[in-house]
């Protein structure tokens, strides 16, 4: 199926672009009247994600009002545990609940790798949205897949919950790392299983969500954390029909170990809103890895005016602009998806998000024709 707009994974792929390509982390979500309106008629969260029909609805609807580049699954990282067993709920006002934590030998013991027939629901919805996506014989952007990352995973599965400080996880990591191992092992199987099945039902590219890597000291998440997202990209596909599947990876707070997660395997290294992406380039450039980035705008600089949030945008892209490209032929913003440094608050005024994605269409077009 032939692509209207492929500038996500051309970005992603190290590809010249007429301009930068941007999506946003969370772009499906609260701050949408319309995402609302239709999570209404689900009845609850787990109930949207849960109906094919409605998550595709959802997933289309920020395409329908910004200039995007990409759609992404509207679906919940907390979908593998619950096929593990753990018993999912999302309680209102409280985030998501696990009714069976993994706190002791026993419960670790007893996990078991997730039953991807309990996960049907989310390939379906994969199956529907590029359906959907379709428009005259052609899709309108690729559609990316996603999963949170085996350690991230992790931290809920132990602690039952959210978290300020993930004490009961980061308490089994240092105490019993043989247990910690054992439950990272499933995941590992259990994400890598997930993302495939999402490449099988039409997923164009894959994203691991490391939200809470950040949380580890230096040593602990190179050998944790990234070490368990390198055994997921290692059993991946990176190529279906003759197209390149891109993988990309985004561990929040990660900025400090970009050279170590260059190595991962991934193509795309996704930056939150504490490391510059110019910088970034610098740093990948100079130890000969010169991987695309993704990011990394501050997502609450959207609680600004719509002048701030365009000067903001164009900081970003202006200082990219003057570093050094990532090959002969190439402008210095390819190689780069615009991106919000995590997701975006559901308090967000959308009409600022308008003054986003415009002002990086127009001046990152300005900046490649100057």
């Amino acid at each position: 199926m032939a692509l209207i707009n492929d500038r996500f994974l051309r970005a992603c792929l190290k590809q010249s672009t007429d301009r930068t390509p941007i999506w946003l982390m969370r772009q499906a979500g609260r701050y949408l009247p319309e995402y609302n309106a239709t999570r209404a008629v689900a009845g609850s969260f787990l109930a949207l994600a849960k109906n094919p029909q409605l998550a595709t609805e959802v997933t289309l609807q920020p395409l329908d009002r910004y200039p995007l580049d990409a759609a992404i699954l509207f679906s919940d990282i907390l979908t593998i545990p619950d096929a593990m067993g753990l018993g999912l709920t999302f309680e209102a006002g409280e985030g998501p609940r696990f009714s069976k934590p993994l706190r002791d030998e026993q419960a670790v013991n007893n996990l078991r790798v997730a039953d991807l027939n309990e996960l049907k629901y989310v390939f379906d919805a994969v199956s529907e949205i590029r359906k959907a996506l379709i428009q005259d014989g052609q899709q309108r952007v690729p559609l990316i897949g996603f999963s949170g990352s085996p350690w991230t995973l992790a931290c809920y599965m132990v602690e039952g919950s959210g978290s300020d400080d993930f004490k009961h996880t980061k308490g089994m990591l240092y105490q019993r790392p043989d247990l910690m191992k054992k439950i990272l092992d499933a995941n590992i199987q259990s994400v890598a299983a997930y993302l495939t099945a999402q490449v099988d039902a039409g997923a164009q590219a894959l994203m691991i969500f490391d939200t809470w890597g950040g949380l580890l000291p230096d040593g602990w998440y190179q050998k944790t954390s990234l070490a368990s997202m390198k055994a997921v990209i290692d059993l991946l596909p990176r190529e279906k029909d003759g197209q390149r599947i891109p993988i990309l990876v985004f561990t929040k707070g990660g900025g400090i170990w970009l050279e170590d997660i260059a190595s991962s395997g991934a193509d795309v290294i996704g930056l939150d809103w504490t490391a510059s992406v110019a910088k970034s380039r610098k740093r990948l450039l100079a130890v000969n890895k010169p991987l695309a980035l993704q990011g990394n705008f501050d997502p609450l600089a959207l609680f600004s005016s719509p002048e701030q949030i365009s000067q903001e945008a164009k900081r970003i892209l202006d200082e990219l602009a003057e570093s050094p490209s990532l090959g002969s032929g190439l402008h210095s913003l390819d190689g780069h998806v615009f991106n919000l440094g995590h997701g975006i608050s559901q308090f967000t005024n959308p009409d600022h998000v308008t003054a986003l994605t415009e002002t990086v269409v127009s001046h990152s077009k300005t900046l490649r024709n100057q």
